[in-house]
């Protein structure tokens, strides 16, 4: 995000105008982030068997509720509270359940409780994206307990590190002040540390029962397609939002967002019909996530021209990157690895590349800067990526020791849906036909 936009919002006179404004979109994009979340829902219920719709959708619904009660309750203040020291985490205790910041601070451009709550719902995407990694093998209660520790112990440090700029008598994170990493809207926070946990789950609970021997296709590819329109839709808000108020940059990035969703399509798609001969409506929405994954970090450094091209660099080696699960043999459910790690890897890098100083003030190497921002960002990704991942293999752990995190394979063959929440997606009993009588001589009922 923007230097500008620190937790100590500044006391200087706005006019009422433009604050009135800012606030207004803000409030807007948070909405376009909250339905960021049914978008996954939708999104990997399509991606699933049948056997597991609902559960996957719970998933993604349950990190929502928990998540968000996190965040308020102690989250916020460890992502943007005052430093403890060395960049690392923020004080817990400083805005705990909103602490002192519900009354409206004169001359400030937003309400601070209408950050945080936008702030919030980043969390509550990246906690619901690592539920794809672990699609099918989940025990539900477990996971909600996931969520709420992961928020804590993985994603608000994090999210401190890069999104928490120092300013006044506030320090901040490490990554955003001291090493000067870019990361516009969540390529370390969300993209690449949803994508290291989602690994680290995944090779910790192990393969799918019949993973690599039984088809384990989308059972609804018109879901898929509705959810990633969906998430592409949200997106706006989660990347334009991250502007922080309706200005030129905001325009700028909402620009990108578009222009690296659609070349991540086509991207995508020459893969798929290069490598298969044909053109998938699956690849067409795998390759908008990918391009808005990548250009998720970039959104805000990078000219138009500059988002065609990590479109196209995003749609192309995730579409190659998603199968490497093949290869090395860890069940990556629904290509979380693929999409979100390699995206959020190729987006943030790319800043280093061709970042411009006519949009935010930083040239990558193509550009004429020279390589210095390129080794922050490596910094940055490579940092974030081993933390998240050691963190969440000692976590799951944890809890697979504790509480059982995977099902018993009876249960997962017999499916998820059914035995967890006792419902199936789709009533696939008769509903009409026949009509019922009964005989004359002998009363029994007869079709």
């Amino acid at each position: 995000m923007p230097e500008m936009l620190s937790t100590a919002l500044p006391l200087v006179a706005v006019d009422p105008t433009t604050a009135s404004g800012d606030t207004a979109w803000l409030l807007a994009a948070a909405a376009l982030v909250l339905i960021m979340a049914p978008g996954l829902a939708i999104f990997y219920g399509g991606m699933v068997r049948a056997k597991s719709v609902l559960n996957m959708m719970m998933m993604v619904f349950g990190a929502l509720a928990v998540v968000m009660v996190v965040w308020i309750l102690v989250g916020y203040s460890l992502a943007f509270g005052d430093d403890l020291g060395g960049g690392l985490v923020g004080d817990p205790t400083q805005y705990a359940a909103f602490k002192g910041m519900l009354e409206e601070v004169p001359g400030a451009p937003y309400p601070i409780t209408l950050f945080a709550t936008f702030q919030g719902l980043f969390a509550v995407i990246t906690v619901g994206l690592i539920a794809g990694a672990i699609a099918d093998r989940t025990r539900f209660g477990t996971w909600l307990v996931f969520a709420g520790l992961w928020t804590v112990v993985v994603y608000a440090p994090v999210a401190h590190w890069i999104f928490d700029f120092s300013a006044g008598d506030h320090v901040g994170g490490w990554m955003a002040n001291e090493l000067g990493a870019l990361d516009f809207a969540g390529g370390t926070a969300v993209e690449i540390n949803s994508g290291a946990a989602g690994l680290a789950a995944a090779l910790v609970l192990g393969r799918r029962v019949g993973f690599g021997r039984e088809p384990m296709k989308p059972h609804n590819l018109t879901l898929v397609m509705i959810g990633a329109g969906l998430l592409w839709f949200g997106w706006f808000g989660f990347n334009a939002g991250s502007a922080l108020g309706a200005t030129n940059t905001a325009a700028i990035v909402f620009v990108n967002t578009l222009l690296a969703g659609c070349t991540g399509l086509l991207a995508w798609l020459a893969v798929e019909r290069f490598r298969d001969g044909h053109a998938t409506s699956f690849g067409a929405a795998s390759g908008v996530v990918a391009g808005l994954v990548a250009i998720t970090p970039a959104c805000g450094f990078v000219t138009p021209l500059g988002a065609m091209a990590v479109g196209v660099a995003a749609g192309a080696i995730c579409a190659v990157a998603i199968g490497l699960k093949h290869k090395l043999r860890y069940d990556d459910s629904l290509d979380v690895v693929g999409v979100h790690l390699v995206g959020g890897l190729v987006g943030t890098i790319l800043i280093g590349f061709l970042a411009s100083s006519t949009v935010n003030g930083v040239d990558g190497l193509l550009y004429g800067g020279g390589a210095d921002q390129l080794g922050k960002q490596l910094v940055a990704a490579g940092a974030t990526l081993a933390y998240s991942f050691t963190a969440t293999v000692l976590l799951v752990l944890l809890l697979e020791k504790t509480m059982g995190f995977r099902v018993d394979e009876d249960d997962e063959m017999a499916g998820v849906d059914l035995v967890i929440h006792a419902e199936t997606a789709y009533d696939l009993h008769t509903t009409g036909g026949a009509r019922l009588h009964f005989g004359p001589e002998t009363g029994n009922l007869q079709s």
